[in-house]
C-alpha cells in the first residue's frame, strides 16, 4: 500500500484529489494538510510515501518546503503546478530540487469536470514514484551549491536563475574536433526525469557540436520556458522548434508541449516540421514520431533514449537502428525511472547503453567520425552485445 500527503491550501482540491485516488487499491490517503507547516508535522508522523504538493501556498511557497524536505528528509514528490508562466518557472525548478514529476493543476470547476482522467493520470504518477529507488534521492546539484543560502531567497526568480547558471558553470565543455558528415543529428527523447537529464547531456556540449532534436512529454508553457532557461547557461543555443526552422550545428531545438516535432529533408539541409496530429502513445510530442521521422537519415543519426514512464521511442529507436543509426539507451542504474529505455532494452532497440554522465562523451565521439567509421563501430558494438 502506498501511503500518500497531500499538501495544498484549497479545501476543495483536497477533496477531489482524495476522492480521485481512492479508486485506487494501491493507494491509501493517510493524510491532507493546508500548509507547509501542517505538512512537517504530518510527515514525522504518518511516515508518506509519497508527497503530492501545490506549488503555491501561503505561509511558506512549495519551492522553500522542498528545498528544505530535499535537505532533511528526501523523498519522492509530484507537485501540482498551474499551466502558466509562472507556474512553468516554479515547476522547472522545483524538478532541478529533486520533485519526482508534476501534474497540471486545473481549476477547481475543470478538475470537476476531468476528475477521472486527471485521477488516471495522477494514480500512475504516484505508483511510479513510489518505485524509485532511494538512492536516486541524493540531494540536488542545486541544494549542494546553496548549502548555506537562506531558504527564503530559493524562491526568487533571481536566484533560480543564478543557481541555474552557476551549476552550469561547474561542467566542463567536452572537446570535440567537428561533425565529420554535414547533415548528423542527435535526436533525443526523455519523459519523467527528462529535464534534469537533457540539462546534464547540453551543457558540456560545445559550441560546434551536432545539431540536436528533442521530443520531451511537457506542456507547451513549460518547453517554451525550459529551453529558454537552458539557453542560459549552455554553449549551445538551444530553441522551442518552430515549423519550417532550419537545423544547425550547435542549436538544440526542443518540441512544443502541443506539437509533434518531426526532421524533413530538402537537398542538403534538414529542416524542423511542427504537425497538430493526434496524441501517439498517448503523448504529444511523441518520441515515435520523432525517431520515425528520421528514417531517411537513419545512417546519420544518434538516436538516444533517457529516462521515463511508459514505453515512447522504443518501437521507433528499434526502426532506426534497422536502418543503420546509432542508438543509446540511458542505463538502469542513471536512470530516475526505467520505463521508455527499459522497453528499448526488452526488444533490443539499442546499439549501446550508456550512464547519464557519459551520454554526452559518447555523442560527440560518434559524430567526430566519417560514415564508413561509424558503421564499423555499430558493427563493432552488435558483435560485442553477441559475445
Amino acid at each position: 500500500m502506498i501511503k500518500v500527503l497531500i499538501i495544498d491550501d484549497s479545501s476543495v482540491i483536497r477533496q477531489i484529489i482524495k476522492a480521485s485516488l481512492a479508486d485506487c487499491s494501491q493507494i491509501k490517503v493517510v493524510g491532507e494538510a493546508e500548509n507547509p507547516f501542517v505538512a512537517r508535522d504530518l510527515i514525522k508522523k504518518l511516515n508518506p510515501d509519497v508527497l503530492t504538493l501545490d506549488v503555491e501556498m501561503p505561509k511558506m511557497d512549495g519551492i522553500t518546503f522542498l528545498t528544505n524536505l530535499m535537505r532533511l528528509r528526501p523523498m519522492p514528490v509530484i507537485m501540482l503546478s498551474t499551466l502558466t508562466t509562472k507556474g512553468a518557472d516554479i515547476t522547472l525548478q522545483a524538478l532541478e530540487l529533486g520533485a519526482i514529476d508534476f501534474i497540471a493543476k486545473p481549476s477547481v470547476e475543470e478538475l470537476i469536470a476531468i476528475r477521472s482522467s486527471f485521477g488516471e493520470v495522477l494514480i500512475n504518477k504516484i505508483i511510479q514514484a513510489a518505485q524509485i529507488d532511494q538512492k536516486n534521492f541524493k540531494l540536488s546539484d542545486a541544494i549542494h551549491n546553496s548549502a548555506d543560502m537562506q531558504s527564503s531567497d530559493i524562491h526568487r526568480e533571481s536566484s533560480s536563475t543564478g543557481n541555474f547558471q552557476e551549476q552550469s558553470m561547474s561542467s566542463p565543455i567536452l572537446p570535440f574536433s567537428g561533425v565529420k558528415e554535414s547533415k548528423h543529428i542527435v535526436a533525443i527523447g526523455a519523459s519523467t526525469g527528462g529535464t534534469d537529464a537533457i540539462k546534464k547531456i547540453l551543457i558540456t556540449l560545445p559550441k560546434n557540436a551536432p545539431a540536436v532534436v528533442i521530443a520531451l512529454h511537457i506542456p507547451k508553457t513549460f518547453s517554451l520556458r525550459f529551453a529558454e532557461r537552458l539557453n542560459r547557461c549552455c554553449q549551445v543555443e538551444v530553441h522551442e522548434a518552430m515549423h519550417g526552422q532550419k537545423i544547425k550545428q550547435g542549436h538544440v531545438y526542443i518540441a512544443p508541449g502541443d506539437r509533434h516535432l518531426e526532421v524533413v529533408t530538402k537537398g542538403d539541409a534538414l529542416f524542423c516540421t511542427l504537425t497538430d496530429t493526434p496524441e501517439v502513445n498517448r503523448h504529444k510530442p511523441a518520441v515515435d514520431v520523432l525517431f520515425n521521422s528520421l528514417e531517411g537519415n537513419a545512417k546519420n543519426t544518434q538516436a538516444i533514449l533517457l529516462t521515463g514512464m511508459g514505453q515512447d521511442g522504443a518501437q521507433g529507436m528499434l526502426h532506426l537502428k534497422k536502418l543503420g543509426a546509432r542508438t543509446i539507451i540511458q542505463d538502469k542504474a542513471s536512470s530516475l525511472i526505467w520505463g521508455m529505455p527499459g522497453k528499448a532494452y526488452a526488444i533490443s532497440a539499442h546499439s549501446q547503453q550508456a550512464p547519464l554522465l557519459n551520454i554526452a562523451h559518447e555523442i560527440l565521439s560518434y559524430a567526430s567520425l566519417s560514415q564508413l567509421a561509424m558503421q564499423q563501430t555499430l558493427a563493432k558494438y552488435i558483435m560485442e552485445k553477441e559475445v
